[in-house]
């Protein structure tokens, strides 16, 4: 049974940083490729990144690049997104996904809250 277990969520400054950690487990971790996206109440749910299976290729929205970074641990089932120089705009909750024989699998999700 495929679980994705997100957290590191909560309130931080404009400017601040935080990092995500999303545990996985039921599948073969080290085979996937794996994505972070958010969704803000009321709006659709976007893609903010995504690493494959052995971390050689890196994507990121245009709105996030060079301020987060995904990376990944495939000793301990475990996908990152590292959030710098946070905004308002970043302002949403964050949820880790990966698909496995086409069928998406999500997490609960982390709030991650950007406010003075």
């Amino acid at each position: 049974q495929v679980q994705l277990v997100e957290s590191g969520g909560g309130l931080v400054q404009p400017g601040g940083s935080l990092r995500l950690s999303c545990a996985a487990s039921g599948f073969t971790f080290s085979s996937y490729t794996m994505r972070w996206y958010r969704q803000v109440l009321g709006k659709e749910r976007e893609v903010v990144a995504r690493i494959t299976a052995n971390s050689a290729i890196t994507n990121y929205a245009d709105s996030v690049k060079g301020r987060f970074t995904i990376s990944r641990d495939n000793a301990k089932n475990t996908v990152y997104l590292q959030m710098n120089s946070l905004e308002p705009e970043d302002t949403a909750v964050y949820y880790c996904n990966v698909a496995v024989r086409y069928y998406d699998y999500w997490g609960q999700g982390t709030q991650v809250t950007v406010s003075s």
